[in-house]
Order: structure tokens, then sequence, then C-alpha cells
């Protein structure tokens, strides 16, 4: 992971702070407070302040720029459940792991596992920050699933879908052009996919 203090200057240069609303004196203080020179940990930003749709097309791998599957236009409606996070804009995550060992298993069957850890699933937007931060995350046949953000059917009920993200292979209605770009999609909560790990934090705090 760079260094907090090089992880705050990338999401400046990202002009990430002004659409949060905050400043970027903001962000260079928090990682002055969290320790500058650390690389244990992500510099996470409130999801209601950076939803995914505002993240996503900010992932690039090579010169391709990152997007959001055509069938999930409700993408920001994925918001943490399950998970608590801390009560400040921006907070870390610590110990982000792409949980390769979850490659096909089920984000059902990945979740026991989990909690049983004593870890915590990744969000979305935590999971879009650890890949602007770093893209080679994303590698072909070893991407992941963040299944800590989920969103509820018109009933109340927690709907199927999970988000992922992965490669594109530039099929169908992602587009030639498309090969290769990192991809915000969804799977079913139940599904196993040999190529898809679930990611999990080890914690989170404010600082």
């Amino acid at each position: 992971m760079p260094t907090l203090s090089a992880q705050a200057e990338h999401l400046i240069d990202l002009d990430l702070h002004t659409r949060a609303g905050l400043s970027a004196d903001a962000l260079r203080e928090f990682a002055a407070r969290a320790g500058a020179d650390r690389t244990d940990a992500l510099l996470a930003i409130d999801p209601a302040l950076a939803p995914p749709s505002s993240l996503a097309p900010l992932m690039r791998r090579g010169e391709k720029p990152g997007f959001v599957v055509e069938d999930m236009t409700d993408v920001d409606a994925f918001a943490p459940t399950g998970v608590d996070l801390p009560d400040a804009p921006l907070y870390l995550v610590q110990a982000p792991d792409r949980g390769d060992e979850f490659e096909n298993a089920s984000p059902a069957e990945a979740l026991e596992a989990i909690t049983a850890a004593g870890r915590s699933p990744l969000l979305l937007t935590e999971g879009l920050l650890w890949v602007l931060q770093v893209p080679e995350v994303l590698e072909r046949n070893h991407c992941f699933m963040t299944i800590g953000s989920r969103t509820r059917t018109a009933s109340g009920r927690l709907d199927s879908r999970t988000p992922a993200l992965w490669i594109s292979g530039g099929t169908g209605r992602d587009g030639k052009e498309r090969k290769d770009a990192p991809k915000l999609g969804w799977c079913w909560w139940n599904n196993r996919h040999t190529w898809l790990g679930i990611a999990s934090a080890g914690g989170r705090t404010a600082g």
C-alpha cells in the first residue's frame, strides 16, 4: 500500500476531496495525524460523501478507465450493511485483503468465515478506493467481491445481488473498447465464482 500521505495526495489529484465536500488540507491533516508514512492501511472516505458511481470511472488499468455495468443503475443504493463505520468523513481500513481463499465460495458461505476470523467484509467504496490506490490488486482471474455493501428490494428484503470488481473481457454489453478495463458489476449472493475472492478488512478506525 502507498503511504497514507501518498494516498491523500492521489485522492487530491483525482479531485475526490472536492466531490466529497472536503478540503485538500483536511486529507493531508488526516494522513499526518494517522501516520503519514504508514503503509498498512487504506485511507477511506465515508460512502455518503463519495458514492460508488463517482469512484468507478476513476479506476484505471493501463489507459482504460473503469465503468459500471449497464444493468446496475442503482449502484449507489448499495450501502454498508452489517458494518459499523467510524463517525467521521475520513477513516482508515486496516489490512484490506482480496480474499483469494474464498474463490469458489459464495458470499453467504464466506461471510460466516470472515466474521468468525474477527474480520469484516469490505465495502464497495472501500474496494474502489483500494483499486484507485493499487490498480494491480485487480488481477485477471483473481478479482473480488465487496459483500459489505448491499441494497434492499421494494419489499424490504436484502437484494440477492452483491457488488464485485473485476476486469472486463470486452464481451456483450461491455463493448470491445472496454476489454481489459476495470469493471464494477454484480454477482448473486449464493453463487460461487472460481476467479472472484471475497474481500475483507481487519478493522476500521477514525485515525
